[in-house]
């Protein structure tokens, strides 16, 4: 590979969290764009302040606005998606090999079978059962509704997308949310077989760029080379939740989204290693309980900056919380 660009690694975090709308939010309501990469929603429901970060005056109700679906998926983990996009993000993460595509639909039928048109509650569902709804949610015909106390499955109707345009897609947006990235760190954010990411990369070579990222070669969609160019200083302050933290470079080299290298918790972490960003970089970490906000900061903050940490840390659309926040300094 002979790369086109050299890219450091504030140039590509800086791109990231512009593609993510996490430099300037979008306005009140724009959650279906916001989700437009999949929002991971861990407990204790990360997807809502994922939104917060990238929506003005987020709801707390965001996480179901309509126009928003949640299943497993990618990594079988529940994710919030556009329902407009669904098949992008569940039929486009199953490889073109005829047994595994298989394996998925004789889930999903086995899954929809146990469903029988019917709203069922996870707490019904049977060890294996469990495990056909999570493989046969690649099909794009299971969703969930998971509200961090239960999870309801229902079926739904079947994406009507060809699944090497679904593969396409899911792979442009990785490429532009992500990039620079390569056909592993794609194979692990899409919860697909390494092999099926490279036939993915083969099948949109004529839109790839190779780039020296940091001296590792990688790739991004070639419309976005003029953006990762003058991608700039990013300024601001966001809490961002441990899922979206790959967006600073989560594995071992520091530099791409996954898979990630373990990360010690601290004393204020009670869920994940959430951080705080100031200025495109990692100024500390925090952890909530309830409307309780602790915020630990590795270095010294102007007051300014520090009032602003705090405003974020009080205006998260935490349902029925009063706010509060403490900092925790070393």
């Amino acid at each position: 590979m002979t790369a086109a660009l050299k890219v450091s690694r504030v140039q590509a975090v800086a791109h990231r969290l512009r593609a993510h709308h996490l430099v300037d939010r979008m306005p009140a309501g724009s959650y279906v764009e916001a989700a437009r990469y999949g929002l991971q929603d861990s407990a204790p429901r990360a997807a809502l302040l994922s939104l917060h970060a990238r929506v003005d005056a987020c709801e707390p109700t965001a996480w179901e606005a309509a126009g928003l679906l949640q299943t497993y998926s990618p990594r079988m983990a529940v994710h919030v998606l556009p329902a407009a996009d669904f098949g992008v993000f569940t039929v486009g993460r199953v490889p073109d090999d005829p047994a595994l595509r298989r394996e998925v639909e004789e889930a999903a039928d086995e899954a929809c079978r146990v469903l029988a048109g019917e709203p069922v509650r996870g707490t019904r569902l049977s060890r294996d059962e469990g495990r056909q709804v999570r493989v046969g949610a690649a099909s794009g015909r299971i969703a969930v509704r998971w509200d961090t106390r239960s999870l309801t499955v229902r079926e739904i109707a079947a994406p009507d997308i060809d699944p090497a345009v679904a593969r396409a897609e899911l792979a442009r947006r990785h490429l532009h949310a992500f990039g620079p990235t390569t056909p592993r760190t794609f194979a692990w954010w899409a919860g697909m077989h390494p092999h099926g990411a490279r036939q993915v990369w083969r099948q949109l070579a004529g839109e790839l760029l190779p780039v020296d990222f940091e001296g590792q070669p990688a790739w991004i969609l070639a419309e976005d080379e003029h953006a990762v160019r003058q991608a700039g200083e990013v300024r601001g302050v966001r809490l961002l939740p441990a899922e979206d933290l790959g967006l600073l470079g989560a594995d071992r080299a520091g530099l791409f989204v996954g898979p990630a290298a373990h990360r010690k918790a601290t004393s204020y972490d009670w869920y994940h290693p959430n951080g705080v960003l100031v200025d495109g970089r990692l100024a500390g970490q925090w952890g909530r309980r309830g409307g309780r906000v602790e915020i630990g900061l590795d270095r010294a903050l102007a007051g300014a900056v520090r009032d602003a940490v705090a405003a974020e840390a009080l205006s998260m659309p935490v349902p029925g919380a009063s706010m509060r926040v403490e900092f925790l300094d070393r």
